[in-house]
């Protein structure tokens, strides 16, 4: 039989090496609540168990393909440090999770977080994973559990990262992509007000967000402060998509979310070799902070559409006979959609107009 040491108390203890089991008890506690309200019918249990469980529901997808896509909300957390908030990167997180899946015709059915801190804080911790359930209830997705890892002695203490991991299910033979695209597909984009979650290490560069300018004007004369339009949370696009395909069916071809590499390399990706994509740029609104960017960077306009989204969250390419009636599809779902472009014969480029 196994024996540990006859040892009192008094030496040394978790706490004092830097992980605070008490502290982590109560985090679950605060965060239960939250979890909770992202269920679907089909998850079975709640969180504290070893793994999460869901029922896929085969009624729906005769013949299911999973999808599964990793991200994280990079250095728009260190802004996100700076003023002490953390509400919205949580809905960021879920954005860059889901909208990825979209983009292969998916539905999402559940996510699983990944926090790491240098000292836990619970209320810190809650107001992260209000922030990721709002975004799973916007996408209709479970919260179906995950990790908090207290990293004492490695991370400082007010560290903070945080990465998710979703899995969604779409109809074999019904997935989105470049092998459906057509020359005469009509573009379809959908706004993105701000940032999204890419582009923050040049944007930060360039801006030198502090504490204390955070609670200044983003640009002359703008009414919002730069910690609000840093921290804007991202538009979850994946109800419009999964509307769009629920009403036009196969006339939605594939979707480019414009994330990292900004809209030309974003959209390139849908495209086969034998076809452009091109864009006009004058069809859709940029908001101020893009400018605001190349103005104090003096950044070129090639470095910025390979970096920034620019106004451009999403493009999705529809064939010609839907286009006005996938962007009022779109439309209706929350999302602002505007014609931007046409697929045409070329050799796999993204031209810019």
């Amino acid at each position: 039989m196994s024996r540990l040491l006859p040892i009192g108390a008094g030496g040394a203890t978790y706490a004092d090496a830097g992980v605070s089991i008490e502290a982590g008890d109560e985090a679950v506690e605060r965060i239960k609540a939250h979890v909770a309200s992202t269920a679907r019918a089909e998850v079975l249990g709640g969180i504290g168990g070893f793994g999460g469980l869901f029922a896929l529901n085969t009624a729906k997808y005769t013949n299911p393909v999973l999808v599964a896509s990793a991200d994280g909300v990079g250095t728009k957390l260190e802004v996100a440090r700076l003023a002490n908030r953390y509400d919205t990167v949580g809905i960021d997180l879920v954005a860059m999770l889901v909208d990825d899946l979209a983009c292969l015709g998916a539905e999402p059915l559940f996510m699983l977080d990944y926090v790491a801190v240098g000292a836990l804080d619970p209320a810190r911790l809650e107001e992260l994973v209000s922030g990721i359930a709002e975004g799973c209830r916007r996408a209709n997705t479970a919260l179906l559990g995950g990790e908090t890892a207290e990293h004492g002695g490695v991370m400082k203490p007010d560290d903070l990262d945080v990465a998710g991991f979703v899995v969604g299910v779409v109809e074999k033979g019904l997935e989105l992509g470049p092998d459906h695209v057509r020359d005469g597909d009509v573009l379809v984009g959908f706004a993105s007000p701000g940032l999204r979650s890419n582009g923050y290490t040049l944007a930060r560069s360039v801006l030198a967000p502090t504490a204390e300018n955070l609670n200044e004007p983003a640009w002359e004369g703008a009414a919002v402060t730069l910690g609000d339009e840093l921290l804007r949370p991202c538009v979850i696009y994946t109800p419009a998509v999964n509307a769009m395909l629920a009403a036009h069916g196969r006339a939605i071809h594939a979707a480019a979310h414009i994330t990292g590499g900004g809209i030309v390399g974003n959209v390139v990706r849908v495209l086969p070799n034998s076809l452009d994509a091109v864009i006009a740029m004058d069809s859709f609104e940029t908001p101020e902070i893009f400018f605001e960017i190349q103005r104090r960077g003096q950044v070129s306009a090639d470095e910025m559409v390979r970096v920034f989204n620019c106004g451009l969250g999403m493009v999705v390419a529809v064939s010609a006979d839907v286009a006005d009636a996938a962007v009022a599809t779109a439309r209706d779902a929350g999302v602002e959609a505007m014609i931007v472009g046409t697929v045409q014969a070329g050799s796999g480029k993204v031209v810019l107009s």
